[in-house]
């Protein structure tokens, strides 16, 4: 069995905290830079060891790991160690848009280094745990050269060459996320505004999370309604779904609470009608969602 690799770990909220842990208990030895020092105390205590600058860090791995705020961080913290990046791979498992990470990759390749990006589908107390995975992309083989240390924070799963897939990907599952959370808040001020404490309300919206995956079907069902275009309308139809829609706006609206989010998702129903989806499945409102082709436009300005 080959030793355990040096890893440098840069950032530690709570997600670079659990990485750093997860794998110092791996027996890797990880180096951590922070730019408030007392986060590091307690790994420090455990085996990591403190890098009084973020070039000191870099230089002690061929690997270096990113858990910031946003690719902003990156070059903020690795700007001031450009001359140690060259021939190191740098995952970053910070958060942006995939066209920020993408710029990155130029960026790290401008200085010699190789970016793979990363999004990690967990929250911090469960990295490293069986339910745990991360999306990555970026170059095939820098991935693969580090994949068994990536494991150990998560099950891997690759995407691509292009380095703005992991981030996609990691973001489409945070609209899920937020978006459930947002219609969890909203519904528990709707009850509490009739009277109805959260304490009480609460754990029956989570009950609707956890009955949800059959409205999408458990076979995929919506998947392939979403990917063909064909939503058949036999359990319920856009008409219906846009009449409920309305009204629990309108219960908003008479109890004073926040309309903004029930008023978004109504506007997905009533363009879908407006596109003559009525007696379509409620995943026709896909067809009002996604990103819609452009134009053609004509040559000179000439129709």
């Amino acid at each position: 069995m080959s030793t355990p690799a040096p890893v440098t770990l840069i950032g530690l909220g709570p997600m670079g905290r659990a990485m750093a842990r997860t794998l110092l208990a791996a027996g890797h030895p990880v180096t951590v830079w922070n730019r408030t020092p007392s986060r590091a105390d307690a790994l420090v205590t455990e085996g990591a060891v403190l890098a009084a600058s973020p070039a000191e860090a870099v230089a002690a791995s061929d690997v270096v790991v990113l858990s910031l705020t946003d690719y902003a961080a990156m070059y903020d913290v690795l700007g001031a160690a450009t001359e140690t990046l060259r021939g190191r791979t740098v995952v970053n498992l910070s958060s942006d848009t995939p066209e920020a990470t993408r710029v990155a990759a130029r960026w790290a390749a401008d200085q010699g280094a190789t970016l793979v990006t990363g999004g990690v589908m967990a929250p911090p107390p469960m990295v490293g745990t069986a339910e745990s995975y991360v999306y990555y992309s970026g170059p095939e083989a820098a991935f693969h050269a580090h994949e068994s240390m990536l494991a150990l924070l998560g099950a891997p799963r690759y995407l691509g060459a292009d380095p703005g897939l992991a981030q996609l990907l990691y973001q489409a599952q945070l609209d899920v996320f937020l978006t459930a959370l947002s219609g969890v808040a909203h519904a528990a001020a709707l009850a509490q505004a009739a009277g109805i404490p959260p304490t009480q309300f609460v754990p029956e919206a989570l009950q609707t999370l956890v009955d949800t995956p059959a409205m999408l079907g458990a076979d995929g069902a919506a998947g392939a309604e979403f990917e063909t275009g064909v939503h058949p309308g036999h359990l319920s139809t856009a008409t219906m779904m846009g009449a409920t829609a309305a009204h629990v706006l309108g219960a908003s609206e008479e109890l004073g609470v926040d309309d903004a989010l029930p008023r978004a998702v109504l506007s997905h129903y009533e363009r879908a009608l407006a596109a003559g989806h009525g007696r379509d499945g409620w995943t026709a409102i896909f067809e009002v969602i996604k990103a819609q082709p452009v134009a053609a436009q004509s040559v000179g300005g000439a129709a």
